[in-house]
């Protein structure tokens, strides 16, 4: 199946995981997270029942520092939040013939796919979250 697969270039954790879905035979439509051009709706959509605070990327500096309260955090803010500045997006963003989902764990795409991640280990925690480069950072 076609994967539809946003992810930040150069991000090692979003290789690895495309390396699995390519290695399951799937073939994957690579997009640019950062750069895409977010609406409210369309976004929105990649979270389906998840609550707020778990549509961020908790390696992202605003949120790895507590600078960003996503605890309280309604949607329209945290979509507005996003869209102004993406590396906050829990990526990847992935979606198949319609289905989507935010973050690589078990969920719609996996079902729709036939992939299991139990054997997998933790392929969504970035490999660089005790590094002392963070997300989002310039080099």
């Amino acid at each position: 199946m076609e994967v539809t697969f946003f992810e930040k270039p150069g991000c090692v954790g979003n290789a690895r995981q495309k390396k699995l879905l390519k290695k399951a035979g799937h073939h994957l439509r690579v997009k640019d997270l950062l750069t895409e051009p977010w609406e409210d709706d369309a976004l929105r959509a990649y979270f389906g029942t998840m609550q707020v605070k778990d549509w961020f990327n908790s390696s992202a500096p605003q949120v790895k520092s507590g600078a960003l309260d996503i605890a309280g955090m309604d949607e329209q803010n945290a979509l507005a939040l996003m869209i102004e500045n993406p590396i906050l997006i829990r990526r990847p963003l992935m979606a198949v013939e319609g289905v989507k989902q935010s973050g690589f764990v078990s969920g719609p795409v996996f079902e729709l796919l036939g992939v299991q991640l139990t054997q997998e280990g933790d392929l969504e925690t970035c490999p660089m979250k005790e590094a002392t480069q963070v997300c989002g950072e310039k080099q």
